[in-house]
């Protein structure tokens, strides 16, 4: 524990107990008066009760639309298998404001539900969880189905030869056995949309905030740091709560179970039924998925004197960003992958030291220390941005200028996700087989290399795509501290984005396509690795 403990007191703790305090301690006087007159106002009541529900409706509605994908890409075995889960996770790694101007080009004015029907839905809160949905689709499909394919299927037949039905059978033995995962799942789903802010800002328009926009709105419009500090705690204290929640609900029914390697519970599709529920998924992928993404690269594509790569040429040019960069804009794209490797690094190291150590049963301590990891997620990006830019301002600690500050911002909202994705095979592993390997003479050391690290080692491939996919679209606490001729590609986009103009909303269309296709090919790179000659990864 000792050293992502470290990690997260460095480069998390300090940082956000900083900006807090800033605002909270004026003229060295405790300002502590603002807590009662902020949680006083009904207008931020009414934002903490939206914030809440939407990210509960948005994670019920995620789960179940894609509780059946994860099953289809756990269990079934059919061509382009690899490519489509890698394409489902692009979304996730995508800048949220431009995803959000996707959705609006579908559901809003002129929308394609617009010219088909006459249907508009940019100002009702059904847009929001639709991409809600496209975000955290691959979060469900990723962490439930990757301990979903190696649960040994022959349990569940045992079951049914026992007189069991099909039903029963999935409810007495696989739903118990996935509700480590589906929890993990659901918790980061909940927090991410929690704290949304892009989707918010484009599809809910004034209309709608979470308290992510109402903390960006009173920090880098208002300036009212005193009223964000308020916001930013009741952010840690509603996290706190659903982290607690979620320790007592899923600790006690997390277990031993058997592994198996997952080519082992793949197959084709049999039946009417398993052929109508994967061409469902396919169908849900293609809708929800597939023609979002569509739209960006028609947008892209769509120059003033017709389809062609106008965009993409003048994204070479510096002279052609209108002032935005000091270097051609295609540089974001090595730079989004060098912090995005480097970030991934720190985030194994400390996310995989950190799950190792959180399935020792050591009582409330590491049981805090779990609460501690996940609160990242639920933290306001700009309030760490913000904390990097006062905190880390000084020897041994003056890291402004240097470019390992991005990774590290970056790893924080990694190291979660390995955590999450780890730490339920983790602690499926048997522990009567590490105690085996001791008796024939294994060091700890040796034990976990040749028991835990072969049982869990796709786990591991899955929480590396992970982090990186992460990195590569993080944007919130990076786009405060990236340096203007290091820019990475979110900031690239949202920065064109934000300048009037065709040429300016084209090119950033165009890095949007970049960054996807870099994602996809990434994660398909991932899904081509094995960790060894059955593993799937």
């Amino acid at each position: 524990m000792a050293v992502p403990a470290a990690f997260f007191a460095l480069f998390f703790v300090y940082p956000v107990a900083a900006i807090v305090t800033r605002g909270l301690r004026i003229d060295g006087q405790w300002r502590l008066g603002r807590i009662g007159d902020v949680l006083t106002d009904p207008a931020v009541l009414d934002i903490l009760w939206f914030t809440g529900w939407q990210a509960a409706a948005s994670t019920a509605l995620t789960l179940a639309v894609a509780l059946p994908g994860a099953y289809v890409f756990a269990r079934f075995d059919f061509p382009g298998k690899r490519l489509l889960r890698a394409v489902v996770t692009v979304p996730f790694v995508l800048p949220t404001v431009v995803a959000g101007s996707a959705f609006l080009a579908l559901l809003g004015h002129g929308g394609l539900l617009d010219s088909l029907w006459g249907v508009r839905l940019d100002t009702s809160v059904w847009a929001i969880l639709l991409a809600h949905v496209f975000f955290n689709y691959a979060v469900v499909v990723r962490t439930v189905g990757g301990l979903w394919a190696q649960l040994d299927p022959r349990q569940e037949e045992a079951a049914r030869v026992l007189g069991a039905s099909r039903l029963a059978a999935w409810r007495r033995v696989t739903l118990p056995a996935l509700a480590p995962a589906v929890a993990a799942a659901a918790l980061m789903v909940f927090l991410f949309t929690f704290t949304s802010f892009g989707v918010i800002q484009i599809l809910g328009g004034p209309r709608y905030a979470t308290l992510e926009v109402a903390i960006y709105r009173e920090t880098a419009q208002l300036l009212d740091l005193p009223t964000a500090a308020v916001l930013t705690l009741v952010q840690f204290a509603a996290v706190a709560a659903v982290l607690a929640l979620h320790a007592w609900t899923v600790r006690r029914r997390e277990g031993a179970l058997k592994l198996v390697a997952p080519e082992q519970t793949a197959r084709r599709p049999q039946g009417a039924a398993q052929w109508a529920l994967l061409w469902g998924v396919l169908a849900v992928v293609a809708l929800l998925i597939l023609l979002p993404l569509a739209v960006l690269v028609e947008r892209s594509l769509d120059a003033p004197g017709g389809y062609g790569l106008d965009y993409y040429r003048a994204l070479q040019s510096v002279a052609d960003s209108g002032g935005t960069y000091f270097v051609a804009p295609m540089d974001a794209v090595w730079n989004s992958l060098r912090y995005a490797a480097v970030a991934t690094v720190f985030a194994v190291a400390v996310g995989g030291l950190a799950a190792a150590a959180l399935t020792r049963k050591a009582g409330r301590l590491v049981r805090g220390f779990d609460a501690l990891l996940m609160l990242p997620l639920g933290t306001s990006a700009v309030t760490v941005g913000f904390g990097f830019l006062i905190a880390l301002d000084e020897p041994p600690l003056d890291l402004r200028a240097s470019w390992i500050l991005v990774p590290l911002a970056q790893a924080l909202v990694g190291v979660p996700f390995v955590v999450r994705t780890m730490l339920p095979v983790l602690r499926a592993v048997d522990h009567r087989l590490r105690e085996a390997a001791a008796v024939l003479g294994a060091s700890p050391l040796r034990a976990w290399r040749e028991v835990d690290l072969p049982l869990v080692a796709r786990a591991l491939g899955v929480a590396a795509g992970f982090a990186f996919a992460v990195s590569l679209g993080e944007f919130g606490a990076t786009v405060f501290i990236a340096r203007p001729d290091h820019p990475t590609l979110p900031v690239a986009v949202a920065r064109f984005l934000g300048r009037a103009g065709q040429l300016n909303y084209g090119q950033a269309m165009a890095l949007s396509t970049i960054l996807m296709l870099v994602c996809a090919g990434s994660l398909l790179v991932l899904e081509r690795i094995r960790t060894d000659r059955s593993g799937e990864f």
